[in-house]
């Protein structure tokens, strides 16, 4: 039986993280370090990934991790989205997810301690039921080819590159700083992506066949899963700030709050993110038991993705004027809930997925 509650222990841990984030990461300092040369807080991350160990959560414990489960990470995820912290998050879940399912033990210890950081080079609007990735050639361990929007791709140190080589589909662990990566134009200030180029560039192939294309697919799915969790944190500091705003602000000698019009827009966002919250934490319960997480993280991103921003335009606009100006966080919140609608894949594709796994008709549509 699936359980949508939180428990002490995960209560206890969102506390810690947000402790931290609170102190070293509040808005003021994510709207000032994303103006400058270097967007990522990586001292933040080395103390959130190593000092707390949250980048090892889900690896186990014989791998050098903490050996727990998504939903524990879910709930850090929650958190990230609420302050919308520049850290290599969500490639970091990717990476540690595919390295753990291959029980690579040359990067993975580094990732989960912080001092290194992966990624996955797929392209950002990858869905997790897609079909194994065919851009990048791999022969005699030297991969060529090209993959476009890879994220967190400016800090990575170690890519897993999906590839095709002799025996089929493949992955391959390679040190980024033996390709060509490209920085693109960001929407999402607080989370980047890049074109990571290889030109018969050495990697060490480190799963392959069947292997390879579930491990792919778990780390996708995981990943998802985890971006549903932090879509919901955005989307909850969305409506709190926004409901502490209409107690603050005066129009007409009245809280803009106790607008009828203004009343009726925030009930009906409180509504949409409890149902958000729910199938986030059935998600992330699901990929927790290795039970119908397909179908859980699909019916999350379907209804999540779009709400994220509907809940970032409701900031903009409730917050009026000053919602508009760049020197408030608005922009930033609407910028990585936009992202993040892409990101994985768009809703109408997690529908269109979810049909063909309950065999609904048209499914394949």
């Amino acid at each position: 039986m699936t359980d949508l509650l939180y428990t002490e222990v995960e209560e206890d841990l969102r506390s810690g993280v947000r402790r931290v984030l609170r102190d070293r990461c509040d808005w003021t300092a994510v709207l000032a370090r994303v103006e400058t040369d270097e967007p990522y807080d990586l001292d933040l991350w080395r103390s959130l990934a190593g000092e707390m160990g949250l980048a090892g959560l889900l690896v186990p414990d014989e791998l050098g991790g903490s050996g727990a489960t998504a939903r524990e990470l879910s709930v850090v995820a929650e958190e990230i989205g609420r302050a919308v912290a520049p850290v290599p998050f969500l490639s970091t879940v990717l990476a540690t997810a595919a390295l753990a399912g291959c029980a690579e033990r040359t990067a993975l210890p580094q990732l989960v301690d912080g001092s290194k950081v992966g990624t996955l080079a797929v392209g950002l609007t990858t869905v997790p039921h897609a079909t194994f990735p065919q851009s990048v050639k791999a022969e005699d361990s030297a991969l060529t080819g090209t993959v476009s929007a890879v994220v967190d791709l400016e800090v990575a140190d170690y890519a897993v590159v999906p590839a095709v080589d002799t025996d089929g589909s493949a992955l391959y662990l390679v040190e980024t700083s033996a390709a060509t990566r490209t920085s693109a134009t960001p929407l999402d200030l607080t989370r980047r992506f890049g074109t990571l180029v290889l030109d018969g560039t050495a990697g060490e192939r480190i799963a392959s066949g069947a292997e390879a294309e579930r491990v792919l697919r778990h780390a996708l799915l995981t990943a998802a899963g985890m971006l549903a969790a932090e879509q919901v944190g955005l989307a909850q500091h969305c409506l709190d700030t926004t409901v502490e705003y209409g107690k603050t602000r005066y129009q007409f000698g009245r809280q803009i709050g106790s607008f009828q019009a203004i009343k009726h827009r925030l009930a009906d966002l409180w509504t949409k993110i409890s149902m958000a919250r729910a199938v986030s934490r059935n998600a992330s319960d699901a990929l927790a038991a290795g039970a119908d997480e397909e179908l859980a993280v699909a019916m999350a991103q379907a209804y999540v993705s779009d709400l994220v921003v509907h809940a970032a335009e409701e900031h903009l606009q409730l917050h009026g004027g000053i919602g508009m100006t760049w020197e408030h966080p608005a922009h930033l919140y609407l910028g990585r809930a936009k992202s993040s609608q892409l990101t994985f894949g768009i809703a109408e594709a997690h529908r269109a997925r979810i049909a063909e796994l309950v065999d609904l008709p048209g499914g394949s549509a």
